[in-house]
């Protein structure tokens, strides 16, 4: 019977949300489509990054922070956990990267639009702004780059509100994304396996408290050094990951 009940499994035929590839892009498409055309936004995040130890022992570690964006290029994203207090500041010209926690802070120059200004924090620091994919003027060609199989998997409910799931494979990699179902197709849950890598580790992105449509602020952009802060060169910023350095053995952290 076992057996049998295994080649039944087998055969049977996938379900209907699983075969509708067009339907999971379409969904896509119309999320970055909304998340695109947004001038202003905000937002609040938490993410949970799992690293693989040369022991093969998984280790999860989580941070919070917001998200506050005046397109083409202004934005102010925060990031906070257990090692590092971090904000990334754009008035448009410069993007300020504050290390809080170490009371210091580097500048460079921010010319070009927000999706320029991803590009070079991720060659240049290498800094990586949560969500950023996400959040691009088009984030159906950055989100479908090298897509092999993309999958309506059905709904589900992320912090009580609906959603679509979808799911997509890549290469080397693995990812999910739940949209919010109605007039407001935002994304609230976002995961990347990492297929490559041994124990497959992941990377969770939760989006909440969503606000689109409303001006921000005179000063949201606006960076003000803290008093006895120090100016550094962005290279002298390599330890402010939300993954902290590890820990040899007989050594400190």
């Amino acid at each position: 019977m076992g057996l049998l009940a295994g080649v039944a499994i087998t055969v049977a035929p996938a379900p209907a949300a699983l075969a509708e590839d067009g339907a999971a892009q379409s969904i896509l498409k119309a999320m970055s489509d909304y998340v695109g055309r947004q001038e202003n936004l905000s937002l609040k995040y938490d993410a949970d990054v799992e690293v693989v130890t040369p022991a093969v022992e998984k280790i999860q570690f989580s941070a919070s922070g917001e998200v506050t964006m005046g397109r083409p290029n202004k934005f102010r994203v925060s990031r906070t956990g257990g090692y590092a207090e971090v904000e990334l500041v754009s008035d448009g010209s410069t993007v300020t990267i504050h290390d809080r926690g170490g009371n210091r802070f580097a500048q460079v120059p921010a010319a070009g639009t927000f999706d320029e200004v991803v590009d070079r924090l991720r060659t240049e620091a290498p800094l990586e702004i949560p969500g950023a994919d996400l959040l691009l003027s088009k984030p159906y060609e950055e989100l479908m780059a090298g897509v092999l199989e993309a999958k309506h998997i059905g709904r589900g409910v992320v912090e009580g509100v609906e959603c679509e799931h979808l799911a997509f494979r890549n290469l080397d990699t693995d990812w999910q994304i739940w949209v919010e179902v109605g007039e407001r197709p935002v994304p609230r849950k976002y995961v990347i396996t990492s297929k490559a890598v041994g124990a497959a580790p992941q990377y969770t992105l939760r989006l909440r408290e969503w606000k689109t449509g409303v001006s921000p602020t005179a000063d949201a952009f606006a960076f003000k050094p803290p008093e006895g802060s120090s100016g550094v060169a962005i290279t002298m910023l390599n330890d402010i990951d939300d993954i902290p350095a590890g820990v040899v053995p007989g050594g400190a952290k």
